[in-house]
């Protein structure tokens, strides 16, 4: 590549110049070492339009000369800020070659780029980085913000997808935070811009409406204007009256939100007068003038200057009726309130005497960054930091005062809850009412511009739930959640150190699987909302622990009978037979399956209980016998008189007359089968009891139940077997 073409050269030099012109100082070399850098960096690629690479970040650096005079540094950094995101040369490289300062403007400016090329912008985490690439060094985002400029100048050349996807991010994210970092000029353009390629239609028809109407609207302002001119040449004020432009997407979003045509939106007519003075009591005199020549709108008046907006802009508002009765909004400003207005943190850069970037006054340009971090708490930061950005970067503002007259700007909608949380988050949690000018109002009273709030606390008073359908700050908002999240995790710790005591208290285990049954049965999702609840005194604990003792009562008395039962017919049998016959070895029952006579069983030689007889589908005994089959014995029950084995069941359902015999009845009278015994408890309408009965096999016992089963009033039949399996 030719560097020394003469359109390189032409190309530096005009830069240069520009940096000159703007900047208190230029380090020639080190724009033209930046320029040349940058050249070789992207030699080999071309943009979307067909112009050399070069030409994108030399026109960004260029944006940054002309309209973010800050200092050589960004100019560099604006020439270099692609180097490291596109090419093979990497941030160590120009941090070698340039320095610190440029390499973490450089390497802020590829962070940034790197976040909205993954299309997640809208994930926490990148909003967390994009943010504190910010506060690092507010020059990272004035490079942003002029990349994003030229970008959009030259948005046709790239496919329409791409258009939409870029217009849309440039008008959620870079015209608000230009905004927010009191960027007027750079603000209105990037919203001209994207609305260009996202509603296409509208805005063509905008700009023939505004270029149809322009020599009437010039020809107005110029018959507005003239008396105001001779009067403020009477004055001897020196002045630049010039009629305002108004921006196609702010003229769009009037007639959405008034729901009118073009041709009904006022405020088309409107004036700015720049007052060449420090002296901003020079624009009041300007003010007392217009009043005297044109009726004002009263509620139209806004004094920005005694009352400055977040991001530093000042400038007096008023409307008055001019020639025709028409309305015109006249903005009155010094030059130095307009260049705030137009370039903020840059134009503030340019009146400093020290210009460094940490001094207190910058540091206040961030400070609102820096706020939604401190009042987002850890636990809710995914979820609330990206509406918490979002609800500081476009917001109107009320300015209203302490009785003792201090000043607090909030969000406009903001309630009396909004400022107690404002002053203190002990007055906010402590807040129990509110007075407005002397006067009681509820809290969730919306405030106005002017109101003088005075908060009434109670020490026994904290937030609740309902103040978030209300407030409007982020501090409020994340206040609230986080006293009321510390409450419940209060009341979960208290339930369950009270559901604990009681569980000691009366000797009782509970199993998570029990206390998840217990949990789902009084339809709670989890454990901390069924502690929260006994906390609250929702939930009757006695209650429910009564039941789970009779429950466990039921099922050991269940234990005790089966062991009973179990041991009679063992002993009813004579035992068991080892290899077929009686012997004189230790042997004991499985308590894991309960064998009875009947069961198919097998014995596992164990040490120091003997022959462990189960049953042969129990399932320890499978897991055992896998690890060592050779422990296995042969054993069988001793065979009976005409081989007839004793049989429990299991019977339940509803009480009647009669019933005890019915159930008799179907036993005896299938195959003469004989009864051992039978024992039936009843408690108010229902029944369960259990029958001993002697039979020859399985089926013999199944055909039984099936008759069981059909009685009028039983509900459920089943083999008596041990509570523990």
């Amino acid at each position: 590549m030719d560097y020394d073409s003469n359109k390189f050269q032409k190309m530096l030099k005009n830069l240069i110049d520009e940096a000159k012109k703007n900047l208190p100082k230029v380090d020639e070399d080190l724009i033209s070492r930046a320029f040349y850098y940058s050249l070789e960096a992207h030699k080999n690629e071309i943009r979307a339009s067909g112009e050399p690479y070069i030409t994108h970040p030399y026109e960004v650096a260029l944006i940054v000369a002309e309209e973010f005079p800050v200092d050589d540094v960004t100019v560099a950094s604006a020439l270099l800020h692609d180097v490291a995101e596109d090419t093979d040369f990497k941030i160590d490289t120009i941090k070698k070659e340039f320095g610190n300062e440029i390499a973490e403007i450089v390497d802020g400016v590829t962070k940034i780029s790197d976040i909205f090329r993954g299309h997640e912008i809208t994930k926490a985490e990148n909003y967390h980085k994009f943010l504190l690439s910010i506060i690092k060094d507010i020059r990272v985002i004035l490079v942003k913000f002029a990349d994003r400029l030229h970008n959009m100048n030259t948005l046709e050349y790239v496919n329409p997808d791409k258009q939409r996807r870029i217009a849309l991010e440039t008008l959620e994210i870079y015209a608000p935070l230009a905004h927010r970092f009191g960027l007027g000029k750079i603000k209105w353009e990037l919203e001209d811009l994207a609305f260009k390629f996202l509603n296409r239609e509208a805005y063509e028809d905008l700009a023939r409406k505004l270029q149809s109407k322009r020599k009437d609207r010039e020809n107005y302002i110029k018959k507005f204007s003239a008396p105001i001119i001779e009067k403020l040449k009477e004055y001897n004020i020196k002045y630049e009256l010039s009629g305002r432009p108004k921006h196609f997407y702010s003229i769009y979003l009037k007639m959405i939100k008034r729901n009118k045509p073009f041709e009904e939106i006022y405020d088309l007519f409107a004036v700015r007068i720049i007052i060449d003075s420090d002296d901003p009591s020079s624009c009041y005199t300007v003010l007392g003038i217009i009043n005297l020549i044109y009726l004002p709108v009263q509620d139209r008046f806004k004094d920005y200057i005694a009352l400055p907006k977040t991001n530093n802009y000042q400038s007096i508002h008023t409307t008055v009726v001019g020639p025709e009765g028409r309305l015109v909004e006249v903005q009155i400003r010094t030059k130095k309130m307009h260049e705030v207005a137009e370039k903020g943190f840059a134009a503030h850069w340019k009146y400093k005497e020290n210009k460094t970037t940490t001094d207190k006054d910058v540091e206040n340009w961030v400070n609102w960054i820096r706020e939604i971090f401190e009042n987002t708490n850890r636990d809710d930061q995914r979820r609330d930091l990206i509406d918490n950005f979002k609800l500081n970067l476009y917001q109107n503002e009320v300015y209203v005062f302490t009785p003792k007259g201090d000043l607090k700007r909030l969000p406009q909608g903001s309630t009396p809850v909004d400022f107690a949380f404002e002053i203190h988050s002990k007055i906010g949690e402590h807040c129990i009412g509110a007075k407005i000018d002397g006067k009681i109002v509820p809290l969730d009273t919306q405030l106005k511009s002017g109101d003088q709030v005075e908060i009434i606390t109670s020490k026994n008073h904290h937030p609740n739930k309902n103040w978030l359908k209300f407030v409007k700050t982020s501090k409020a908002k994340n206040e609230i959640k986080k006293w009321i999240n510390k409450e419940e995790q209060n009341l979960i710790q208290k339930g369950k150190e009270i559901w604990e005591r009681k569980l000691k208290k009366l000797k009782l285990n509970f199993s998570n699987e029990d206390l998840m049954k217990i949990i789902h049965t009084h339809k709670y999702d989890n454990s901390k909302q069924f502690f929260k609840a006994i906390a609250q005194g929702l939930l009757n604990i006695d209650d429910i622990l009564t039941v789970k003792q009779e429950k466990e009562d039921k099922e050991k008395q269940k234990e005790i009978q089966f062991n009973k039962f179990a041991n009679s017919l063992r002993g009813e049998i004579g035992g068991i037979l080892v290899d077929g016959k009686k012997s004189s070895i230790l042997y004991t029952y499985a308590k894991c399956c309960n064998p009875i006579p009947g069961d198919p069983v097998i014995g596992f030689i164990t040490v120091g209980e003997g022959i462990k007889i189960h049953r042969k589908n129990c399932n320890n005994l499978i897991n055992l016998s896998i690890s060592d089959s050779s422990k296995l014995v042969n054993v069988q029950w001793p065979e009976t008189e005409n081989n007839l084995f004793v049989v429990g069941i299991l019977i339940r359902g509803q009480d009647r007359p009669g019933l005890l015999n019915d159930i008799s009845h179907s036993i005896v009278t299938y195959q003469n089968t004989n009864i051992k015994s039978i024992n039936i408890n009843t408690q108010d309408s229902s029944f369960e009891g259990n029958v001993a009965f002697y039979v020859q096999n399985l089926e013999h016992l199944n055909r039984i139940i099936e008759r069981l089963k059909k009685i009028s009033g039983v509900t459920s039949v089943e083999r008596f077997e041990s509570a523990l399996q």
